[in-house]
Order: structure tokens, then sequence, then C-alpha cells
């Protein structure tokens, strides 16, 4: 455990079976949620929202209030039943690791733990698996078995040969055509003019994005000590490099690219987080839910407006 009461990542990465990784993440990030700063965040993502002014008091949940002293309604079935595809990119640059496991291991492990934490909620869940194409698909669905194909599906290494986002993207729109949720995984190591098009199809369609840049410790310090030959995973060609002559360059490209794909996602309205594989996973998915209480609040002061004075 780390000093914050998170499973450390290595720790967490140590146990063989995906479906038990995702079940430590969701377990322990509800006993988390009962520690500062975090106590009282779960209820907005569970059978509850928060009462807005001029709602009908008859759902307000009386008990409820009793209890925390914070005004809530209890969520009707159409609010509560989301559908949600995770989509996880398996291109050979997410094999990249500095730690004991790669960036592909936690992308899969997140999107193991995003899936059990919906199916807990009562949320359906579907999966896209991708590299230049989509390789596996799953549809949402809430039924017996189905997160456990989903756990199944995210067992398999990456294999494809390079990072294609757009057209997995496009796929995607042509195939989620009921409005929802859709979480994305990857490196994002690719132009981020490949995102614009694609993301910009699913806001279009109504659906809410999440975006998730994975990326290794190394990859977003550049800490090599000693020149060395780098071979780029995707193309498999060999560089020879000098860490401490191309470090400035390379945070400044790095960088760049950040601001690029934040610039997309912000003018859409979509949720950007950038995650290093060493960071908790508990962390990550709380990540999720801010990026969805943040929609949520978004959507209430629009539907405010628009009821008016």
């Amino acid at each position: 455990m780390s000093k914050a009461g998170f499973v450390d990542a290595k720790a967490l990465m140590a146990i063989q079976n995906l479906e038990l990784r995702a079940r430590v993440v969701v377990e322990g990030f509800w006993n988390g949620l009962h520690r500062s700063p975090y106590h009282g965040f779960s209820v907005e993502f569970t059978e509850y929202r928060p009462y807005s002014p001029g709602e009908d008091t008859r759902y307000l949940d009386w008990r409820l209030l009793a209890r925390s002293d914070r005004f809530y309604v209890k969520k009707f079935e159409d609010e509560t039943n989301l559908r949600c595809h995770l989509l996880i990119d398996q291109s050979r640059s997410m094999s990249y690791r500095s730690l004991a496991y790669s960036k592909s291991d936690y992308a899969r492990t997140f999107g193991a733990t995003l899936a059990w934490f919906l199916h807990a909620q009562g949320d359906a869940v579907g999966l896209f698996t991708f590299d230049e194409q989509v390789r596996a698909y799953l549809p949402p669905r809430h039924r017996k078995g189905h997160l456990r194909r989903i756990m199944l599906a995210l067992e398999g290494e990456p294999a494809g040969s390079r990072t294609d986002l757009a057209a997995p993207l496009e796929r995607v729109a042509e195939m989620a055509r009921k409005r929802g949720l859709i979480v994305l995984l990857s490196d994002l190591l690719a132009p981020a003019t490949a995102l614009e098009r694609p993301l910009a199809r699913l806001a279009a369609a109504g659906h809410e994005v999440v975006v998730f840049q994975v990326l290794d410790p190394r990859e977003l310090d550049f800490r090599f000590d000693r020149a060395m030959l780098f071979r780029d995973l995707e193309s498999q060609k060999d560089y020879y490099i000098d860490p401490e002559a191309v470090r400035g360059e390379y945070e400044r490209k790095l960088q760049s690219h950040r601001q690029a794909v934040e610039g997309v996602c912000r003018n859409l309205g979509f949720a950007f987080y950038r995650v290093a594989t060493d960071r908790p996973m508990e962390l990550a998915l709380l990540d999720f839910l801010r990026a969805r209480s943040r929609r949520g609040r978004l959507v209430r002061r629009r539907s405010q407006r628009a009821i008016g004075p």
C-alpha cells in the first residue's frame, strides 16, 4: 500500500488475474473515499444525485438528508442506466515499459477496473480494442457473464504494428449509434490532428467522451543516464541517441503534443487526463469520476439556463 492508503501500482500488477486486479482497485477505492479528502464523494455516482433548485421536492431522500445534512434526489432508471464503450489501444507502442509492467498492462487493468465499477452500478459496458483497426468488439451489455467476457477480451497483449486513432474512432462512431459514454485509453502517440475529426463526429452524435493518455514515467521525464540504442516499437527501427543532447527538444515536443490534444478535447467539451503508469489506479478512477461530475454539473447548468427564471 502507498502511504496515502492506495494500492501501489507495482504490487497491483503483480496480481496475475486481471479481474482480481480490478476488484482490488474498486474495493480499495470505496474504502479510500471514507478518508479525507475524498469522504462523501461517492454518493453522486451510485444511487443519488445532488438536488437542483426548482426540482420537485417529492423525490428528495429525506433519510439521506437527516444523515448527511445535504439534499440528494433519487435517480430515475433512465438516469442510472449508462451505456459505456471502453476503447483500449493495443498498438505495439503500448508494450513499452521501464517498470515491471507495460503501458498496455496498465491500460488494460484500468479498463477492467472501469468495467467492474460501472457493471457494479448496473450500467451497460462494451469494449473496443484497436491498433490501426478495430480488433475486438463487445457491445454494451449488463447481463450475467458479460463482465467476464470483457475481462477475457482484455487479456490479449499488444500485437498491432502502429497507432492509427482516426480509423478505429471512425468505426466506433459508426457502431455506437445510441448516445452514451466513451472512454479512450491510449498513449496517443499519433498526430493530434488525427483525433479531431473522429472525436468531433462522436460529439455530434451526443456522446460524452473521456480521454486518458497513458504514458510510462520515462516517456514523461526522459531520464535516461547514457547514450544508447532506442528502438521504435512500431517501425522496429533502431536509433542511437544521447539523452542529454535531445532531452530539451523532446520535452518541448511532448508538451506541444499534450497542448494540442488537450485543445482538441477542450473545444469539444471532452475531459482529458494524462496518467503515468506508476500512479495508483484509484486516483485514475477518481479522475474519471471527477470528469463525470463536471459533466453532470455542466448539463444541469445548461438545463437551468434553458428553463430560464
